[in-house]
């Protein structure tokens, strides 16, 4: 008994000397590898001419570590497997090196714009980046960046944050960088929350898939490399609504602050979107089961509830009061009278900038021009375009052709997944009516964007997470049960492209195509996709009798 006794106590003994310098040598060379990232991201940042900054950067990687951390510590309740957590970090460090590779690439690379001779991979990054430097180094109060910003930021959110962090982070030279550095740690973030949502919505299959395709998601990897809000409002919308089945599967106060924190934080990043998030929760809330309200002590659920209310309509007064009418006071009227204004300003700079669409709409009549700029805008970045159209500057058709791959194979999916849900009995009413949500969110956002190449885009991805996990649980479900409509909608979708290709080839090149007018391209494109299911079907139905047949002369 003893000799056992002294066995284990020497087994302990070996274990701890032998874990002791591994733990020493992993301290050393993660201490080596953020003080040498630090390093080379001011020099990058000087433009090779230097390192100074170099501990804003240090500190700035350390502020995102541990928020990576932090986050993945709070997960740890849904047993996530460990390949997570690295997929996350590498997540974090595929952003960073995007976000620097833009930063060398594009005043080489790319337009001779004043916003991409600077490093930056949007015009709107830029201004809002300057003017939060300049915000920074001012006698100013940060509180500043909420008011009277329209120019660089509508909201004032990720002007704030960015001033915030130029002032107590920054050196005494403005480091475009070190932004990268927060948003491409938050970004990655999105990995862990769609992770949690879809494990407690569809189970282990669909969250592993999702964690996966969502750190390879061509516009996530975009956003999460350069200096806009979408880099915080994607992983703030997945966190949203995995607190929301955490409320509803044990209604504590725990459970309902990850809930509210998320929709708290999206807040200042753009009011608008966070009442659509709020509206998205809700009618899921909904569907998930009436067990989902408290029935004992419900009225501090409503409290809570009514409180997420006002807060968000006074968000949206506070934002939303700057551009309205100085007569309109109602945010429901506010927010109807932003959603119409937007909309009509981004279709009119789309027709300034669409020669093919000014003429599309003089020969179609008006109440058809705002369906088709959603429907342009909900395809945005379009393949066959981008498959087409040149620049100059050779690093954007590849950064546009990278685009419109992820969001095509995508699109495929999403268009399949109400149609399985719908279809089959067994699927429960939340997987329903959130495929109608998330439509919800594709549709509104092209409405917001009218139409506008970048716009529809970056305002859909906000939601890219919910996304991926709807396409995710589809595929899933797919496999499952060996549905062949998902086949026959990725055909029908492929039919329609081969139908635009040369629509778009004639319009840069000398081809002879007859078929000029949008219209009937796409209305040959789908009746080529109704054809093409119809043949599958047909093959389907020909394979079963031809099987059956067989089993029956075996059986004879």
């Amino acid at each position: 008994m003893e000799s056992h006794s002294l066995n284990d106590s020497l087994i302990v003994e070996k274990k701890s000397k032998s874990s002791g310098p591994k733990w020493i040598w992993i301290i050393v060379l993660f201490t080596i590898l953020v003080f040498s990232l630090a390093f080379g991201l001011a020099w990058i940042s000087n433009r090779r001419s230097g390192v100074d900054g170099w501990t804003a950067f240090l500190v700035a990687l350390l502020v995102g570590i541990g928020i990576i951390w932090v986050m993945w510590r709070l997960i740890k309740t849904e047993s996530p497997p460990r390949w997570l957590g690295y997929l996350t970090i590498g997540a974090a460090f595929l952003h960073l090196a995007m976000g620097v590779l833009w930063y060398v690439a594009l005043p080489v690379w790319g337009h001779e714009s004043q916003a991409e001779q600077s490093g930056y991979v949007m015009s709107d990054a830029s201004k809002r980046d300057q003017a939060a430097w300049k915000l920074a180094a001012s006698n100013k109060s940060l509180a500043d960046a909420f008011r009277n910003n329209r120019a660089t930021d509508q909201y004032g959110g990720m002007l704030y944050l960015s001033a915030l962090a130029y002032r107590y982070l920054g050196g005494a030279n403005h480091q475009p960088l070190l932004i990268v550095v927060l948003t491409a740690s938050f970004s990655s973030l999105a990995i862990l929350f769609t992770w949690a949502f879809a494990f407690r919505a569809w189970g282990l299959p669909a969250a592993n898939l999702s964690a996966i395709a969502l750190a390879v998601f061509p516009d996530a990897v975009l956003l999460g490399s350069s200096q806009m809000r979408e880099a915080f409002t994607i992983s703030l919308s997945s966190a949203a609504f995995y607190g929301l089945f955490r409320y509803s599967g044990n209604r504590t106060w725990k459970n309902l602050l990850w809930l509210i924190l998320p929709l708290a934080l999206f807040l200042p990043f753009s009011p608008p979107f966070a009442a659509l998030l709020f509206v998205m929760l809700a009618l899921s809330a909904l569907a998930l089961s009436k067990d989902t309200y408290p029935t004992n002590r419900s009225h501090w659920f409503w409290v809570v509830v009514i409180g997420m209310v006002l807060l968000i309509l006074v968000g949206l007064w506070f934002a939303l009061g700057q551009f309205t009418p100085e007569r309109m006071s109602n945010p429901i009227e506010m927010i109807n009278w932003w959603l119409r204004k937007s909309a009509e300003y981004q279709a009119h700079l789309t027709r300034l900038a669409s020669g093919w669409l000014q003429k599309t709409f003089k020969s179609t009549p008006g109440w058809m021009h705002i369906p088709i700029l959603v429907g342009y805008g909900t395809v945005q970045p379009f393949l066959p375009a981008a498959l087409t159209v040149g620049s100059h500057a050779p690093i954007w058709p590849r950064i546009v052709l990278w685009r419109s791959v992820g969001w095509t194979i995508l699109l495929g999916f999403l268009l399949y997944a109400p149609f399985l849900a719908f279809r089959k009995k067994e699927i429960s009413a939340f997987t329903r009516v959130f495929c109608l949500v998330v439509w919800l969110g594709i549709f509104i956002a092209a409405f917001r964007g009218g139409g506008d190449m970048w716009d529809n885009p970056r305002y859909r991805t906000t939601f890219a997470g919910l996304q991926i996990a709807l396409a995710a649980w589809a595929w899933v479900e797919h496999r499952r049960v060996f549905d062949p409509w998902l086949r026959r909608a990725l055909l029908a979708l492929g039919a329609i492209l081969i139908w635009f290709l040369p629509w778009y080839l004639r319009r840069y090149f000398d081809i002879n195509w007859p078929v000029s007018s949008l219209i009937l391209t796409l209305v040959f494109g789908t009746c080529s996709a109704a054809f093409v299911v119809f043949l599958d079907w047909l093959w389907e139905r020909m394979k079963k009798h031809r099987q059956a047949s067989i089993s029956e002369t075996h059986h004879k």
